[in-house]
């Protein structure tokens, strides 16, 4: 179901931005309108645009829609893996100091060719 959604979701955003794109902007007419003599005013008429207009609305609402049904997939989806239980972080103990060899007991022979700090 969650696929479905999604996929409604992707076709009414493309379908919106085509609608919007499609639309004629309110100052189309506005250079027409001092010296075109076809254009009606500065601001226009609506003609046509009232039915792109009303359908982008709709689909607006879609696409509202479907965004609210996606978030509530997603919060249940984060609700179900927080009860599955996340592993916590384990704490390492430390290594004892005492276990560790000294720097004397480590040092180099006395024909290495490594120098020994004094």
């Amino acid at each position: 179901m969650e696929t479905l959604v999604l996929a409604a979701h992707v076709i009414v955003a493309a379908a919106i931005i085509v609608l919007v794109l499609l639309q004629q902007g309110k100052g189309a007419e506005a250079g027409a309108a001092f010296g075109g003599g076809a254009s009606q005013t500065v601001f226009g008429s609506q003609g046509s645009g009232s039915f792109l207009g009303r359908l982008t609305g709709i689909m607006a609402a879609g696409l509202f829609v479907t965004s609210f049904v996606l978030a509530i997939y997603a919060k249940e989806k984060a609700v179900s893996v927080q009860d599955a239980g996340i592993p916590a972080v384990e704490v390492v103990e430390e290594v004892e100091q005492n276990n560790l060899p000294t720097l004397e007991e480590s040092a180099a022979p006395a024909d290495a060719d490594v120098p020994v700090a004094e």
